[in-house]
């Protein structure tokens, strides 16, 4: 199976190495009930290509045509989807949300360096905190709609650099905020974001069945590191582009990776030894989820194996791995392992909403 999932980075960086013009959309203020919140972002190309979702199909459309005026104009714009007022299907979108979103425009092109979706690209890659800050309102002509700062620039003049600092803070705070600054006749509002950093998961086992797992997470804009002692299964064309591919023995497992920074991990060699050589170097790395594939058979004699060095992993050891969906085939169990580790790091309980998740 050969597959090439792009993440909203990928799609960046293939428009950013042929100097095309893009348009960043950023939800910058929701009210009531929306489909994504503050701080969301999709890119829209000039041939009306895009990555990313706002909504769930129905406002993308509108939000094409509306980003090729900005692209031909090269002017911010303001787009605000209000559901919350009447029944009649607004602008003939049918929303029904009961909700608000106001969705900021803005072009990026070469001669901007791309800001500032490159800085958050860069940051992302690389695992760094940061934020950003998106002019949405502004009476300083200096500082038209869309002009943006990010956490590492330096600016001495007011107010740049009061929004700058803004930003600073919020990367150490994480979340986000609307931050109004500036003289009564020259203010300048600014919707200042932390970098929502992408999780890292590390998969021992490249076997077929991994691809599907790195299909899901690679869409969900995860960073994946695949690990295999066996070279013919580390073909790069199997798996997402972005995937980091390292062959190694379990027993050169800790020595080699860092393995602190990993968010979760996911055994799945289908090879007894092996997978008992990894799971003795998680035992002893701080990975805050470790999943183990097999029935439950399997493991109970894994962890005998380890003996002591066992009890390392506490409640972090999750086997047999994934939520109960039925699944059967590689997709459909890869399926069910994303969204037990989607649901552990979003400390939710992954359970049906009708029955209270979430309310």
């Amino acid at each position: 199976m050969s597959s090439s999932p792009k993440s909203l980075f990928a799609f960046f960086r293939e428009r950013a190495a042929a100097s095309e013009p893009v348009v960043l959309a950023t939800v910058v203020a929701t009210e009531g009930s929306t489909y994504r919140k503050a701080g969301a972002q999709m890119l829209i190309a000039g041939d009306g290509s895009s990555m990313g979702l706002l909504s769930g199909g129905c406002l993308e459309a509108d939000l094409r045509e509306r980003a090729r005026r900005v692209l031909e104009s090269g002017a911010g714009e303001i787009v605000t989807y209000d559901a919350r007022t009447s029944d009649d299907p607004v602008w003939g979108l049918g929303l029904g949300c009961e909700g608000a979103m106001h969705i900021l425009l803005q072009r990026l092109e070469a001669a901007s360096a791309y800001q500032p979706f490159a800085f958050v690209a860069e940051h992302s890659a690389r695992h760094e905190h940061g934020a950003t800050a998106l002019v949405v309102e502004s009476r300083d002509r200096r500082y038209p709609l869309g002009t943006a700062w990010h956490s590492e620039m330096s600016e001495t003049a007011a107010p740049a650099a009061q929004i700058i600092e803004h930003c600073r803070r919020c990367a150490a705070a994480g979340g986000f905020d609307t931050v109004t600054v500036g003289a009564a006749e020259q203010t300048v509002t600014a919707f200042v974001a932390a970098l929502e950093l992408p999780a890292r998961l590390l998969l021992l086992g490249a076997g077929p069945d991994a691809e599907p797992v790195v299909d899901i997470a690679t869409l969900l804009g995860w960073q994946v590191t695949v690990v295999d002692h066996r070279a013919a299964y580390l073909e790069p064309a199997r798996f997402a582009d972005g995937t980091r591919l390292v062959e190694l023995r379990p027993e050169r497992l800790a020595a080699e990776l860092r393995l602190g920074e990993f968010d979760a991990a996911v055994v799945m060699s289908h090879h007894l030894e092996s997978d008992a050589g990894y799971l003795r170097a998680l035992a002893a790395a701080p990975i805050p989820y470790v999943g183990l594939l097999g029935p439950a058979a399997r493991r109970r004699r894994l962890v005998a194996e380890l003996g002591s060095a066992a009890g390392q992993f506490g409640k972090r050891l999750f086997g047999p791995v994934g939520l109960d969906i039925g699944a059967r085939t590689p997709e459909a169990i890869a399926v069910a392992i994303i969204a037990e580790i989607q649901a552990f790091l979003a400390g939710r309980p992954g359970e049906p909403f009708r029955l209270g998740a979430g309310h």
